[in-house]
C-alpha cells in the first residue's frame, strides 16, 4: 500500500490545496449531535474550470466528484418471491444517474429467491421485475452495472455435493448472460460469470468473487490468485473486491456462523498481499465504513427490506445509498452516504468508532 492513502487529499500551492482541505474536512466533521444533517443549507458553490466539481440530485447534498465515481447499493429485494421492490429501491434507482456515477456497483440480493418451493417461472418473474425497476433504466442510462451474486440471487451452498438451490443459480446465470441483459462492463475473466468474474474501468481493477455463501473453495481462490497475477491487475491503479458476506460481522442479528465469511483473517491477508484497497459487501443490511490493517472495508447498508442496526449502536435502522469518490493519483475514497428515507447524509462521526477489530474508516 502506498503510504499516503489514508491521508487527507491535500495539494499544495494555491487554491486547490485549500479547496479540497477543505472539502474533506466538510465529509469527515459533519454535526456530531445529529444522526443525519439538513443538506438543503449547505450545497458547496459551483467551482471555477479545472476545479472539482460538486454534483448531485437538485436539493441533495452534492460532494465533489473524483477521478472516479461509484454509486454503491445492496440488499434490493423483499419477502421471498416477491416481485415488488420497495419505494427507497425505485428512488435510488431514479436519481442515480443524477450523481453522474461511472459505475453503480451492487453488493447482492437483487431478486428473493433461496426458497426451495420457489417455481422457475417465480424465478424467472424475479428477475423480469429485477430488470424493469433496475437493470433496464441503468442500461437506459449507459451506467455499467457491477454486481456479485447474493445468497438470494443464487445461493453457493453446497449440499452431498450438489448445489442445494441449483434451479436458482441456473436461472441467475441464464438471465445476466442473455445477450439483452448486458451489464456494460469491460470484463477481463467472465468464464464463470455471474458467479465470479473480473473487469476493469478507468484504470481500476475489479474482482468480483462468489461470497454468496460463507465459504469460498480453493479452485476459486486460485482463480483469484491467478487474476491479480494478471498483467491487468498489477498495472491498474487500484484494486477493488466485491462479494456478498462480509470478512467479519457489523450488525445485529448477523453475528452468527454462516452470515460472515469462515476465513476472514485468511482472505483479508490474500487481499492485502495483492494490495487491494478495498472489499465491498453487503448482506449484513447495515452501513458501516471500516478499515482493518491495510483494508478499506465498505458495508453496504440495504436498500430493500430489513434493514438492521449496527453491533455497538443504538442507531435506529437505515436504508441507504453510498457515493464513493476515488482519487487516483492518493488512492483516497470519499463516502457520502444517504439516508434514503430522507436523503440527509449520513454523519459518519455517529457510527460507533469500531466493531470488533474493525476500526471506523476516518479513525
Amino acid at each position: 500500500m502506498f503510504y499516503n492513502r489514508r491521508q487527507f487529499l491535500i495539494v499544495t500551492g494555491g487554491l486547490v490545496g485549500v479547496t479540497l482541505a477543505t472539502v474533506s474536512d466538510q465529509f469527515l466533521g459533519q454535526s456530531k449531535s445529529n444522526t443525519t444533517q439538513n443538506i438543503d443549507t449547505i450545497t458547496p458553490k459551483p467551482s471555477p474550470i479545472n476545479q472539482p466539481i460538486a454534483v448531485a440530485p437538485s436539493g441533495l447534498f452534492a460532494p465533489f466528484k473524483g477521478d472516479v465515481r461509484i454509486v454503491v447499493i445492496s440488499d434490493l429485494n423483499s419477502q421471498y418471491g416477491s416481485t415488488n421492490y420497495d419505494l427507497e429501491v425505485d428512488k435510488a434507482v431514479s436519481l442515480t444517474p443524477q450523481w453522474k456515477p461511472d459505475l453503480v456497483l451492487c453488493g447482492g440480493d437483487m431478486i428473493a429467491g433461496q426458497k426451495r418451493s420457489l417455481t422457475q417461472q417465480q424465478i424467472e418473474a424475479m428477475w423480469s421485475a429485477f430488470d424493469v425497476h433496475i437493470a433496464s433504466p441503468f442500461r437506459q442510462a449507459k451506467i455499467p452495472f457491477g454486481f456479485t451474486i447474493g445468497n438470494h440471487d443464487g445461493s453457493g451452498s453446497i449440499s452431498r455435493g450438489k448445489f442445494t438451490f441449483e434451479q436458482e443459480r441456473n436461472l441467475a446465470s441464464s438471465y445476466w448472460n442473455n445477450p439483452n441483459h448486458n451489464p456494460g462492463l469491460n470484463f477481463i475473466d467472465k468464464a464463470n460469470f455471474p458467479f465470479y468474474y473480473s473487469f476493469e474501468q478507468q484504470d481500476i481493477f475489479y474482482l468480483v468473487w462468489d461470497a454468496s455463501t460463507h465459504i469460498i473453495d480453493q479452485n476459486q481462490l486460485t482463480w483469484v490468485e491467478n487474476s491479480f497475477k494478471s498483467l491487468e491487475a498489477k498495472q491498474a491503479k487500484l484494486r477493488l473486491v466485491i462479494g456478498h458476506l462480509p470478512l467479519y460481522p457489523v450488525a445485529v442479528g448477523r453475528d452468527s456462523g454462516g452470515n460472515f465469511m469462515a476465513e476472514g483473517e485468511t482472505l483479508q491477508s490474500l487481499l492485502e498481499k495483492y494490495d487491494v484497497h478495498t472489499y465491498i459487501s453487503g448482506h449484513h443490511h447495515a452501513y458501516y465504513p471500516g478499515k482493518k490493517g491495510e483494508l478499506e472495508l465498505l458495508h453496504t447498508g440495504a436498500l430493500g427490506g430489513g434493514p438492521r442496526k449496527l453491533l455497538n449502536s443504538n442507531l435506529p435502522p437505515q436504508k441507504t445509498l453510498t457515493v464513493v469518490d476515488i482519487s487516483l493519483s492518493s488512492e483516497e475514497t470519499t463516502y457520502t452516504t444517504y439516508d434514503m428515507k430522507s436523503l440527509k447524509v449520513i454523519d459518519i462521526q455517529t457510527l460507533p468508532k469500531s466493531i470488533g477489530n474493525i476500526l471506523r474508516k476516518d479513525l
